[in-house]
């Protein structure tokens, strides 16, 4: 009797211990693919759940195909998720809350959600920071921009989009690329791939 609760005890112990090896579950990613090469980012799901949920839904549905970088500030961000190449504004969700009180920076390299002065009124466009943009994180009487990803993979990409010469474009009187720079597909990296 005694040698069967030891031998259960000890493969309760082996379970219990395969089960604490095991690694925590990892945050999703998205690969962009764009006219200028992919960009794979990794989004702080458990940081940011609603924006995460809110840029996950807008992929599933193909929304980011064929949407165009119309914001392109060297040393700042390029922005992009709103407009096709012919400057038309995509049709979007609802708003999301704003999640800038997330505790992430808006660090180079990170994504954050684009808004108007209504912190609450991000929908699909969102930006890709070129520096530390520190005067982006909330902060006392600011509400900030919600970060919800970093750049994995393809950072050279986003410097390249960045380089392109910009000027006045459809709705636009600066600032957007003069070669036309599209996200071609967005889709959510199976853990294999």
């Amino acid at each position: 009797m005694i040698d069967a609760v030891r031998r259960l005890a000890a493969a309760a112990l082996a379970a219990a211990l395969t089960l604490t090896a095991l690694p925590a579950a990892a945050d999703t990613q998205v690969r962009l693919n764009t006219s200028h090469g992919a960009i794979l980012i990794e989004l702080f799901d458990d940081k940011a759940p609603a924006t995460v949920d809110n840029f996950l839904a807008y992929v599933r549905d193909g929304f980011y195909e064929d949407t165009i970088f119309h914001r392109v500030i060297p040393g700042f961000v390029v922005q992009v998720g709103g407009y096709t190449a012919d400057f038309e504004r995509k049709a979007t969700r609802a708003p999301v809350e704003n999640e800038a009180d997330n505790g992430l920076k808006n660090l180079h390299g990170t994504l954050s959600m684009a808004r108007t002065n209504d912190p609450d009124s991000a929908t699909s466009q969102f930006f890709i920071n070129l520096a530390d943009n520190d005067f982006l994180d909330r902060q006392a009487g600011k509400p900030g921009y919600a970060v919800f990803g970093r750049v994995i993979e393809g950072l050279d990409n986003v410097e390249a989009i960045a380089a392109i010469p910009t000027g006045a474009a459809g709705p636009f009187r600066q600032d957007v690329p003069r070669e036309t720079v599209r996200i071609e597909s967005a889709h959510i990296v199976e853990p294999a791939e």
